[in-house]
């Protein structure tokens, strides 16, 4: 990897989020990393598109790790950096970015925060938010997020590994904490799998008047997925689509526990992907997308940005698109397709952390579509969840859904699903796509198979 910044485009882009400038840029904030790069700018990497496609190296965020954030933590860099618009009372422009500062393994910890009147900068500390010891603290302050309640009021979520996710109630004037407390825990892990849990985003559905929780569980080294929970409430409880409640995950549970809507796959000549996760969501009008990092199968030392568009089924539950968005315009089909027929899928089985081999299958449907998002109920024909679990390299069986013989015994596997648009990469061409939710709550998603 060349130490030249301009030559990455998304390459290198870790702990991504996007926001839209005044200026009608799309901005994209990232952790200081790079893979493979001896020298590299330190301080919150900034991208700029215009298409959310092609990206282009504006710089970093500050510049270093401010003063106050590296005496307490040691860090050498920033991670994780969450840039939002900050509400004012006069309408004038005022960005929020909040910032980690820690070192790998530790609870030694500090999320700072800095403001701009521009996501271009120039970016002005205004010190730390919240900070935790290892020796102190059970909980770990990194990985900030922010979300506002129905009554728009700023909360901040965070945490990782160390301790769980919390949430902690913001002043809307300043932006730092109104008490002097963790905040409420919203989802853990159990100590069986190291309390794998971190890179959480909270977004408010209008639409159901519900809050849905993201969050990365396990190593973003390999095994990283994107899971989901819905809440009443900003403060939780926060449950899956099986109603399992997201801080009360027992050993057994561990893997299971979370609506795994991304993880790692590969669809027929395509490129191996894994680890997706640290996700944001962002919308334009009412279009709604996912940024997050992901490493290549072949190459899992390189990580770098994608953005997918994310759909919403008939229950209001989030599903997102097989393959990455290519543009405006690359969603919609010349001419409506049958959604009946042969497709290529997989099933994101929240407790297999091994990347996913689509498999052609036939899908039965009474619908068309162009490209436009239809929600729609869809079977999977003439398959069970067994067939879909990975063989074991290990000797050891991997665990399907209780219910694999009845989807045997009534034909197939119903969904509750998105049909739309996406761009196929190995077909060169826009495609239908898919993705849904079975009844034992779990996500399929596919691309039809390209004939000719």
């Amino acid at each position: 990897m060349t130490n030249d910044p301009s030559t990455w485009g998304a390459r290198n882009a870790h702990d991504p989020t996007v926001v839209r400038g005044d200026d009608g840029l799309w901005y994209m904030f990232s952790t200081d990393a790079a893979a493979g790069v001896s020298d590299f700018p330190i301080g919150a990497h900034i991208r700029t598109s215009t298409d959310l496609v092609t990206w282009s190296f504006h710089g970093t965020a500050l510049g270093e790790v401010p003063a106050a954030a590296k005496e307490w933590s040691g860090a050498e860099g920033l991670w994780a950096p969450e840039v939002v618009r900050w509400p004012t009372a006069d309408g004038t422009s005022r960005w929020h970015m909040y910032y980690s500062a820690s070192t790998f393994g530790s609870r030694t910890s500090a999320i700072g925060l800095a403001t701009a009147s521009s996501p271009a900068g120039p970016w002005a500390d205004q010190g730390i938010v919240i900070a935790t010891r290892h020796d102190r603290d059970a909980y770990n302050a990194i990985d900030a997020a922010i979300a506002f309640d129905r009554a728009g009021r700023p909360w901040m979520i965070y945490g990782s590994f160390f301790g769980g996710i919390h949430i902690v109630e913001l002043s809307a004037e300043t932006g730092t904490r109104l008490r002097d407390e963790p905040g409420a825990l919203i989802a853990r892990r159990p100590d069986s799998v190291d309390g794998a849990i971190e890179g959480a985003y909270i977004q408010y559905r209008p639409e159901e008047d519900r809050f849905v929780l993201f969050v990365s569980y396990d190593s973003l080294v390999d095994t990283y997925s994107v899971r989901v929970g819905v809440a009443d409430e900003i403060t939780g409880p926060y449950r899956d689509a099986a109603g399992n409640d997201l801080t009360s995950p027992t050993d057994e549970r561990a893997a299971a526990t979370g609506t795994k809507v991304l993880g790692g796959h590969r669809f027929p000549g395509g490129t191996g992907l894994i680890a997706p996760g640290h996700n944001s969501i962002f919308t334009d009008g009412d279009a709604t997308f996912m940024v997050h990092h992901v490493r290549l199968a072949d190459a899992p030392t390189q990580h770098e940005a994608q953005i997918r568009r994310v759909h919403w089924n008939r229950s209001g539950w989030p599903v997102v698109s097989p393959h990455p968005f290519a543009g405006a315009g690359t969603e919609r089909l010349t001419a409506p397709e049958q959604v009946a027929g042969e497709w290529d899928a997989v099933r994101f089985a929240p407790e297999v952390s091994a990347l996913v081999e689509a498999q052609r299958v036939t899908i039965v449907a009474d619908a068309v579509s162009d490209g436009e998002p239809v929600a729609v109920t869809i079977l999977v024909e003439g398959v069970s969840s067994r067939r879909f679990a990975p063989r074991s390299t290990t000797g050891v069986t991997h665990p399907v859904v209780e219910r694999a013989e009845q989807d045997e015994t009534r034909g197939g596997v119903e969904l509750e699903a998105v049909v739309f648009g996406a761009w196929d990469p190995v077909a060169g061409r826009s495609v239908l796509a898919f993705s849904g939710i079975d009844p034992n709550g779990v996500v399929w998603s596919g691309s039809k198979a390209v004939t000719s």
